[in-house]
């Protein structure tokens, strides 16, 4: 298939020239910061036959306090991210040129010098992987690659992780099951592919999986019959049709009119607290969770992001889109991979004070303008109706930074020190990836990319 076919597709979230060439790398454990790349703390591996030698994305980071620790700061910083190797994009699998692949993992004692894991899990399908390619059901949704939407740890407090509990990992994925390109592009650009091209991998769905320690995964069986837990809403879709009789409806009976879907993809997924003042919290109809997910509308072609709500985490039903693009804007090409927190101030005593009912949504906008990708603020007291705030992270300053390309697939972590830091993917103009921090003081709408000192690029 030609290249243009790839790129006309994934435009929105492939900004990459090419994916099927990317400038060599030189074998080093460290490596020194230039000028532009002062904020990397993460690339991909310089081991070739590692499954993240080509390109990474989706960092998903937690701290909590290490109760084995013998140092004095007894922090530890764990990282989940999705990475791809270049067979994933040999010309048979006929995959989106996307990061996606498998999912690694990585540990930190400050956040900012990495080490891989470069063991991973016994039963995964290449070494260092955490969560890999599904190998035991020919018929599952992610057989073909996988990606990291958000993990959930076992936490008595944010920064205090339990013992004996369960990690839950959600992500996506997608088969060799193939669909044609044209489905995926508005009416203007379909003449830009070939007839009867077709595309593997894309119908992504979105699943879950279970860890006690956070490296070795046990995928959970959805609903789905291809183990999915979460499918693009279609309404030809015979089992949804024997499920959804009535049709779609909220907790309160309102009937729900969800557009059909592409695609759900990079899912965020937020605990839902119960306030102080909240009445039933034990009701088991109660939306414990919220999952906020990427799609393509199939009417309109409009990249959105939509939400599913939950009582225990694994059962979703859909309540339609959460956010979508702006025409003119900097989201007007589209809406995706976010980030959801809590609003907080750091007080005077210096800890933490959430709102109860305060959020920030940091999504992925691409502009209509120039097609590059930022980080956008949106703001919401219900989890339901968002505000978008408009900027918070721009692309790097100048062609040869190494975020000049595209900035996205934000997540905010809480410090002791009264700062918020943020891990996002960058990308440059030659189409290499990496995870960069920035920090902001207070208010999680003004954003400056943090210095990181030495990035570690371990094999």
């Amino acid at each position: 298939m030609a290249v243009s076919a790839y790129t006309s597709l994934t435009h929105a979230w492939a900004p990459t020239k090419s994916f099927l060439h990317r400038a060599p790398r030189t074998k080093s454990k460290t490596a020194l910061q230039n000028r532009n790349d002062y904020n990397v703390v993460f690339r991909p591996s310089s081991d070739p036959d590692s499954f993240d030698s080509f390109k990474i994305g989706t960092a998903r980071v937690h701290r909590y306090a290490d109760p084995d620790s013998t140092t004095l700061d007894n922090s530890e910083y764990i990282m989940w991210y999705h990475a791809r190797d270049p067979s994933l994009n040999d010309a048979e699998n006929s995959l989106p040129p996307l990061s996606t692949g498998r999912i690694g993992r990585a540990t930190s004692r400050n956040g900012l010098i990495w080490e891989r894991d470069e063991t991973g899990s016994f039963d995964a399908d290449k070494p260092g992987v955490s969560l890999g390619l599904n190998t035991d059901s020919w018929w599952g949704f992610d057989t073909a690659h996988v990606g990291l939407g958000q993990v959930l740890l076992p936490m008595m407090t944010p920064s205090i992780r339990s013992e004996g509990g369960v990690y839950v990992m959600y992500y996506m994925g997608g088969s060799y099951e193939e669909t044609q390109i044209i489905d995926y592009l508005e009416e203007e650009k379909k003449s830009r592919v070939p007839e009867g091209a077709t595309i593997k991998g894309m119908k992504l769905k979105i699943g879950a999986a279970i860890s006690q320690d956070g490296t070795t995964w046990g995928r959970v069986e959805g609903d789905d019959p291809s183990g999915a837990c979460m499918v693009p809403f279609d309404k030809s879709d015979v089992n949804l049709q024997n499920n959804m009789k009535d049709g779609i409806r909220d907790e309160n009976g309102k009937h729900l009119d969800i557009p059909e879907e592409l695609y759900c993809g990079w899912p965020e997924v937020v605990v839902n607290p119960v306030a102080e003042n909240e009445r039933g919290a034990t009701d088991p109809n109660r939306n414990n969770f919220f999952m906020y997910y990427s799609t393509m509308l199939k009417d309109t072609k409009e990249k959105a992001i939509s939400f599913a709500v939950s009582g225990n985490g694994f059962a979703w039903s859909k309540r339609g889109i959460a956010l979508r693009p702006t025409p003119g804007s900097l989201d007007g090409g589209g809406c995706a991979r976010c980030n959801v927190v809590k609003k907080a101030r750091f007080n005077e005593e210096g800890f933490w004070e959430e709102e109860e009912n305060g959020w920030i949504m940091f999504y992925e906008g691409v502009s209509s303008e120039d097609g590059k990708h930022r980080i956008l603020a949106a703001e919401s007291d219900d989890l339901k109706t968002w505000n978008k705030l408009g900027l918070a992270v721009d692309v790097g300053e100048g062609d040869e930074a190494w975020d000049a390309q595209g900035v996205g697939s934000p997540h905010v972590l809480r410090l002791d020190d009264g700062v918020f830091r943020m891990y996002y993917t960058g990308e440059g103009q030659n189409g290499d990836t990496a995870i960069g921090v920035a920090k902001s003081v207070g208010d999680l709408l003004h954003w400056n990319r943090e210095q990181a000192g030495m990035a570690f690029m371990a094999e």
